[in-house]
């Protein structure tokens, strides 16, 4: 423990105590505490030995070489410390002191967080004083910045603010004082990082832009909300660069299925993918041998047959607004639903207006259309003139569906696909040639810096 807090019976208290929550922590994300007690009335914590560097460290030296870090590496480093948050709040303990200072990079490129010197517990019985200020100003949140309650909500803010620095370099606000700065984290809402990475895609941008809302209602109301959509805008980001490396292979190998679909396989599955190139390299030399060799008929025969022929577009029936999670008439502009079928590309169906920038706290709205019989659609082609919104595709069978209004996802099973939709989108759907009667588009975030979302034309392909 600092000397300069020695003779502070109240912050021997909070040592002992960070010292007993961190103990109960075991992940393989957070930097583990072997043993604690006192020397002569100076209290100590034992933490195991990480050989490597810091975060900001690995920030700042790729900075000095003119470089930024990876985006996928960025989002992989994310998920990694959102995982020990996750743990640690699962514990009833908030860092409170998340920054890139506090992550350590393993000589494996592992990301482990460190210092919970500021932890508390949630019911500790406010051994922190209302209306002190804990924390680097650089990543604090504004409730902390404020002296209010901090809570998990806090956590987030501040990996969001990380996340940031990992891709743009630099933390978002500067001034010439660490109140000016707290004060900016209060007021002023952080740049578009899409400005100063135009790479990153915009289901990245929006899960930065939602973990750093001023107010933690409108941020991620947990770790594990953030997590989900980082590893989805993992597989987003490792899909659109047609690579991954160092600790983002590691990480995206091991996302759930649902997200994993998102990126090439090969990138998810290396080794299998090695074997499959092995195997069909095999296969084509002893092809290449039965054709030159003596033995049988020396002919050619036929090329083999595609495995599916041209698209063929069906016209859909008719449009439907689904919002089950809403209140009153669970309805989204339900007199609009046939502009997604005209061929005006002017007319649109539009979400409701949300002020806050975000569908919370519903999980999602959205429009379906029915095809007059169940068909095995291979593409769902989207035009919209407010890009940016992200979507996943769903596809029901149900003779008799319940339609708009529903209060259940029951009938729409697993998604078939899942993007950040363009102004004009093809997505190729993984209906693995069953048919469908009713195809669902469900918007789950909003386009970045918008409060509604608008579908001009959405077209079934077979």
């Amino acid at each position: 423990m600092h000397g300069a807090l020695s003779g502070d019976p109240l912050q021997h208290e909070r040592f002992r105590r960070e010292a007993r929550s961190v103990a109960r922590l075991s992940h393989p994300h957070v930097v583990t505490v072997i043993d604690a007690g006192e020397d002569e009335g100076h209290p100590y914590i034992v933490f195991e030995y990480v050989e490597g560097e810091t975060l900001k460290h690995r920030i700042r030296t790729l900075r000095e070489q003119g470089r930024a870090m990876p985006v996928v590496e960025a989002v992989a480093y994310a998920i990694e410390v959102g995982r020990a948050l996750s743990a640690a709040h699962a514990q009833r303990v908030i860092h409170r002191d998340v920054k890139p200072q506090n992550v350590m990079i393993d000589t494996e490129g592992r990301a482990k967080v460190t210092d919970f010197g500021i932890a508390r517990t949630l019911d500790d019985g406010g051994l922190t004083a209302t209306g002190r200020v804990l924390g680097t100003t650089d990543y604090v949140s504004p409730e902390q910045a404020l002296g209010e309650d901090v809570g998990e909500q806090s956590d987030i803010y501040s990996l969001g603010i990380c996340l940031y620095e990992m891709l743009a370099s630099e933390v978002p606000f500067k001034a010439e004082s660490q109140v000016g700065v707290a004060m900016k984290h209060v007021r002023e809402r952080i740049p578009d990082v899409q400005r100063l990475r135009p790479e990153v895609s915009a289901a990245l941008a929006v899960v930065i832009e939602r973990a750093t809302a001023k107010e933690p209602r409108n941020r991620y109301l947990t770790i594990d909300e953030m997590i989900a959509d980082l590893e989805q805008a993992l597989a987003i980001e490792v899909a659109r660069a047609g690579e991954a490396s160092g600790e983002a292979t590691t990480v995206l190998r091991a996302l759930p299925k649902e997200q994993a679909a998102i990126a090439p396989g090969h990138l998810r599955r290396p080794h299998r993918f090695a074997a499959l190139v092995a195997l069909t390299t095999l296969a084509g030399v002893a092809l290449a041998l039965a054709l030159t060799t003596d033995v049988g008929q020396q002919r050619r025969g036929p090329a083999p047959a595609r495995a599916s022929g041209p698209l063929t577009q069906v016209v859909p029936i008719a449009a439907h607004d689904y919002d089950p999670y809403g209140t009153g008439n669970k309805s989204e502009h339900p007199l609009e639903t046939g502009n997604v079928l005209d061929s005006d590309r002017q007319t649109t169906w539009a979400t409701e207006q949300y002020s806050s920038g975000t569908l919370a706290p519903k999980p999602g709205v959205g429009i379906y259309v029915d095809a007059a019989k169940p068909i095995a659609a291979r593409r769902l082609d989207i035009r919209t003139p407010t890009p940016g919104f992200l979507a996943r595709i769903y596809g029901s069978d149900a003779q008799l569906f319940s339609g708009a209004g529903s209060d259940t996802f029951a009938s729409w099973g697993q998604p078939l696909a899942s993007v950040t939709v363009g102004p004009l989108k093809h997505i190729y759907l993984n209906t693995h040639g069953r048919a469908y009667l009713h195809y669902l588009v469900w918007i789950f975030r909003l386009p970045p810096g918008q409060n509604q979302a608008e579908i001009a034309a959405i077209r079934l392909l077979r």
